[in-house]
């Protein structure tokens, strides 16, 4: 009989989206997908602002990567209205998300019903249910408020990013959704990435009781390394700058470190110079790999003309993981590539 494995993701944004697209074909896997909650851009924002509901946007993503049905109800679900005043910019999955939640009155409802009408493969889980604003402070004390402020720098320069923190709407704290805890402490393996660092990514991780419970999970713990560094974000990181920047935050460190080799090729490269962003750069014999599974694989997908991963290919590479169990050893310097 073949053994189901629990699978936690923890994220937000395209990267997610990719994940939870690949892994929703794999066999004998059950999903739970963590999903931050400080969306504050386009639509998702104004939501937020004039129904004080929690952001869609990046819950929606993951509901339409798990669902079977995704390639059909894409386009009308991310469809914009344009006509009606009030409707303008808002995409119809937005609208409909929300519309549940405030009918059945509370936002997990409201998922659960959606994700029941697209036949969703797994759980998708809000990180919190408390509204709150991402700040970030930078290395000159400037502090920077709001996911979208962060995630779209003015200029051509800005301090790096030194820390960041949450700070709620209408209560004394922030508290996690319980069921997160529960799901991280009876996963075999929890995957974390790709996505942005800070605004993806860490801002599930500083949610009060994560961190806690990935320090104290058997669980393995993966992490997907982005393929483009970011400006504003991680820009010059290298491979071990995007590790120790996460581990400085789940107090734990990754047990395994997927990363790309394959070479998106100098023109494609140079079309992200506007933005700033580079090839993640990963040094395999860096001692700092020394106590973590480094795995490789070539998990590039260019088609359109950007650079990002291709969901099929993380999702076998990561299948190879799953079936190799979840009591693999990590405290040697072994590597693997696929």
């Amino acid at each position: 009989m073949t053994h189901t494995r629990k699978i936690v993701t923890i994220g937000g944004g395209s990267g997610h989206f990719t994940l939870l697209s690949g892994l929703r074909n794999l066999k004998s896997v059950a999903i739970s997908a963590v999903v931050s909650m400080v969306d504050s851009g386009g639509s998702t924002g104004r939501l937020r602002d004039e129904f004080g509901t929690l952001p869609p946007g990046d819950i929606l993503k993951c509901i339409l990567a798990l669902s079977p049905h995704q390639d059909v109800v894409r386009q009308i679900l991310q469809k914009r209205f344009q006509a009606d005043r009030r409707l303008r910019g808002h995409n119809a999955g937005n609208m409909l998300l929300t519309m549940l939640s405030r009918y059945t009155g509370s936002f997990p409802s409201g998922i659960q019903a959606l994700a029941e009408i697209l036949n969703a493969r797994g759980a998708i889980l809000p990180v919190t249910i408390d509204r709150a604003t991402l700040v970030a402070e930078l290395t000159d004390g400037t502090r920077i408020f709001g996911e979208r402020a962060i995630d779209m720098p003015r200029g051509t320069q800005r301090e790096k990013i030194r820390d960041v923190y949450l700070v709620p709407h209408h209560s004394d704290c922030i508290r996690v959704y319980p069921p997160v805890i529960d799901a991280i402490m009876a996963a075999d393996f929890v995957i974390i990435g790709p996505g942005d660092l800070f605004t993806s990514i860490i801002s599930n991780l500083i949610v009060p009781g994560v961190a806690e419970a990935l320090q104290q999970t058997g669980a393995r713990l993966i992490y997907v390394l982005n393929i483009m560094t970011k400006f504003g974000e991680t820009n010059n990181f290298r491979g071990k700058d995007f590790v120790s920047r996460l581990e400085s935050f789940t107090g734990r460190p990754m047990d395994m470190v997927v990363y790309n080799t394959q070479d998106p090729g100098r023109q494609l490269l140079e079309r992200y110079r506007p933005q700033k962003a580079e090839l993640v750069r990963l040094d395999p014999e860096d001692p700092f790999w020394q106590d973590r599974v480094l795995v490789a694989g070539k998990l590039l997908e260019t088609s359109g003309g950007l650079i990002r991963h291709n969901s099929g290919k993380l999702a076998r590479l990561l299948d190879s993981i799953f079936k190799s169990g979840p009591s693999c050893q990590t405290d040697s310097q072994k590597k693997r590539s696929t």
